[in-house]
Order: structure tokens, then C-alpha cells, then sequence
């Protein structure tokens, strides 16, 4: 596919976040109408039909207020991270949810583990930590722009809320510091 290997321009990368957005109200949607039911697909730990939540549970949220309050970081932290390319994208983003997922699977507490923000969190140490690494003043100049503006959320790694998933927001944070620093190469 061509594509994976060319930088996308503007008009592309806002019509991967628009679809990425429409998916995820797509199924907003349904879960809302059907009472929450899409909850149960959520990634349960330590319970071996919780694992089709490590793939499912970022694209379900909990409410309505859960859906929109990672809507936006999403599109934003997407639109930055499709900066290093379609390719790069993609691969950060299984990275991300497949390690994110597998640590909650095994060390979360006994809950239904939904929502965006695992990845949101995994977009936020890939930023923070890929521009210094590239050596590309344009993506160090991300980082920095990252760190400063959403640098709070680092707090949101620390245990919270019950019903917040910190450990997604751990591990998330740990699996996009990882991939920057097998991935994020220099440009040149």
C-alpha cells in the first residue's frame, strides 16, 4: 500500500480522525441505545473472555460524559501523532493498545476497563518523548507544545476515581514511551 508510506497532507490525516471519530460514535451509539451493554467487552482482568477487551475496550466508553471528554485529546494527539506518518501511526497505535491492553489484563483491578484514554495516554509519552529523539526540530517542537500544554496529564497515572482507569492511563503512558524509543528514528 502506498499510502503507508507517504506522508499524508492535511486533508488526509483530518479524514483519518473524522473516521476514527465517526467509528467511535458509531458505536457510542449502539452502546447508549442498548442500555450500556457493549460494557461486558470491555477488558476484565484476569478473566480469560475479558481478553477480547484488550482490542474492544478502547473503542467502548462508559458514558456519555466518559465519550466526550476523550474525543477531542484523541483527534488532537491523532493529528499529531499521523506528523510521523500513516505507517507510524498504525504501528504506535496496535503497539499501544495491544501493550496497554495485556498489562491491564494482568495487573487492573477486577473491573470492566473501557475507553480511549489507555491510547490517549500512549499518544501523550509518544510525543512527549519521539520529538527529542527524531532530532526534527518540527517534532521536537510537538513535543514540547505536548508537554507543556497537556503535561497534566501525568497526574492521571496515579490511582484516582474508582471508576477511572489509571492503570490504562499507566500503562498506556508506558507502552507510547516505549514505542518512541524503539520507533521514533531520526528523520531525515
Amino acid at each position: 500500500m502506498s499510502v503507508l508510506k507517504n506522508k499524508l497532507d492535511t486533508k488526509q490525516q483530518i479524514k483519518w480522525i473524522v473516521i476514527l471519530i465517526a467509528v467511535l460514535a458509531v458505536i457510542e451509539v449502539i452502546n447508549f441505545v442498548s442500555g450500556r451493554t457493549l460494557n461486558h467487552l470491555g477488558n476484565i482482568p484476569r478473566y480469560v473472555p475479558g481478553l477480547i477487551g484488550i482490542f474492544l475496550g478502547p473503542f467502548i466508553h462508559g458514558s456519555l460524559q466518559h465519550f466526550f471528554s476523550n474525543i477531542i485529546p484523541l483527534a488532537i494527539f491523532t493529528y499529531l501523532m499521523l506528523q510521523y506518518g500513516l505507517r507510524r501511526y498504525l504501528l504506535v497505535s496496535l503497539w499501544i493498545i495491544l501493550l496497554s491492553g495485556i498489562l491491564v489484563w494482568l495487573f487492573g483491578r477486577s473491573a470492566s476497563h473501557v475507553g480511549a484514554s489507555g491510547v490517549i495516554y500512549g499518544y501523550f509519552g509518544y510525543l512527549v518523548l519521539a520529538g527529542f529523539l527524531s532530532k526534527s526540530i518540527k517534532l521536537l517542537l510537538i513535543s514540547l507544545l505536548v508537554a507543556f500544554f497537556y503535561g497534566g496529564l501525568i497526574f492521571g497515572v496515579m490511582p484516582s476515581g474508582p471508576f477511572v482507569s489509571w492503570e490504562s492511563h499507566l500503562f498506556g503512558f508506558m507502552a507510547g514511551l516505549i514505542a518512541a524509543k524503539l520507533w521514533a528514528k531520526p528523520i531525515r
